[in-house]
């Protein structure tokens, strides 16, 4: 059976309608008509020649002809703030429309806070939002109504604002998706019906893994530990999200942004005899981890692996770990008392950004989650702490 119908959604289907059933007959792929001669699918199929080459030159884009100047890619460029300009620098100016971006990081790190400032600033006007409503699809807990009024009524940027220009959870729509079958049919059949009707311009997925890593870890356990076929139907399944998701971006020019959460990463005790070429070694410059051969924190690696890795445009990386909490008066530092996190967001690459450099000191920014969503910490994190943040995660009650 050929896939030509599900790889290529938009495939011109009428124009060679009599060729499809041969193509069905005799299980001819999209990657067969790529790869192999004209002559060669003629004589598996019984197809005329001219017809099976007209058929593969279908989708062939005009040649010779730049259809966009910088200057009118430059005018459709737009971003969604974090409402930190610090984060914001890091991220070439925000989360850009138009494309399908990933947050990962481990419980904890700050994921679905970065997640909830972005459902309200994109509602801003630019330079820091669209203008536009915003899209939260959970896989597991429901939406966070109770954070997100926390940050309205915290952040002095929409305090600033007059009240008819301010955020509001009116404009922001949620639903659960319990399991992998409800996830793809909200996805692929209520999704583009909500976008084009009420204008989307930020669609949250949290998070990507939970349900594949659910559906396909019970099916392998079900079917006596057939590994192998699962994980190759996983890879099948994550391509379609993959291609559907930017579609969605592209087609309607709005940012897919999608969490994914992480897993211990365990290594040799013996050291490899040619390192360079075995993915343990290689995926330090993808996943976020591991580039810094000096770091003494555990190692972690991003769910659904590097199939995964390949459907999304940018990587961002949210660590933490234990350190000295910073007291806010004079008298509790010296005392030496508390403990906290230090959190980090890290570029791992972005088509847009540039990547940070290695280890967390290199180009990677402390942030802290406070009462008004995330603000980049550094030499100034004193004066922060005095107007409300906490450096440890206060008002981070709900969600991670």
């Amino acid at each position: 059976m050929t896939d030509l119908l599900r790889v290529l959604p938009h495939f011109p289907v009428g124009q060679f309608a009599r060729l499809i059933p041969a193509l069905e007959k005799h299980a001819i792929s999209t990657s067969d008509l790529l790869t192999l001669e004209a002559a060669d699918i003629g004589k598996r199929t019984h197809l005329p020649l001219l017809d099976v080459k007209r058929l593969c030159d279908a989708q062939h884009p005009p040649t010779s002809e730049l259809r966009k100047t910088v200057a009118s890619l430059s005018a459709q460029w737009q971003t969604i703030s974090t409402l930190d300009p610090d984060l914001d620098r890091a991220l070439g100016g925000g989360i850009p429309a138009g494309y399908v971006t990933e947050v990962t990081g481990e419980s904890g790190a700050g994921k679905t806070q970065f997640l909830l400032s972005l459902l309200l600033s994109v509602q801003l006007p630019p330079p820091h939002g669209l203008g536009r409503p915003a899209l939260y699809i959970s896989t597991e807990a429901p939406l966070s109504t109770r954070r997100l009024a926390q940050m309205l009524s915290a952040n002095p940027l929409f305090q600033r604002l007059p009240p008819s220009q301010r955020p509001s959870l009116d404009n922001i729509i949620s639903t659960v998706t319990p399991d992998l079958e409800s996830q793809d049919h909200i996805l692929t059949f209520q999704v583009p019906v909500e976008v084009e009707r009420r204008g989307i311009g930020l669609v949250v997925l949290d998070s990507v893994a939970a349900n594949y890593r659910a559906e396909f870890e019970r099916s392998a356990s079900s079917s006596g530990g057939k590994h192998g076929s699962n994980m190759g139907a996983r890879s099948t399944e994550l391509v379609k999200l993959g291609m559907h998701l930017r579609d969605l971006a592209q087609r309607h020019n709005l940012a897919v942004v999608v969490s994914n959460q992480v897993a211990d990463r365990f290594g040799g005790d013996e050291p490899p005899t040619h390192p360079a070429l075995l993915l343990d070694h290689q995926q330090r410059w993808f996943t976020g981890w591991g580039d810094d051969p000096r770091a003494q924190h555990a190692l972690k690696t991003p769910a659904l692996g590097l199939v995964w890795t390949t459907q999304v445009a940018a990587r961002i990386a949210l660590s933490r770990r234990p350190a000295a909490y910073r007291a806010r008066s004079s008298s509790l530092r010296a005392a030496g008392g508390g403990s906290g996190w230090e959190r980090w967001m890290k570029v791992v690459f972005a088509a847009h950004a540039k990547e940070s450099g290695v280890g967390t000191r290199g180009g990677a920014v402390g942030f802290e989650v406070w009462m008004g969503g995330l603000r980049a910490v550094g030499e100034g994190r004193e004066e922060r702490e005095d107007e409300g943040g906490t450096g440890d995660g206060e008002g981070e009650a709900e969600g991670e």
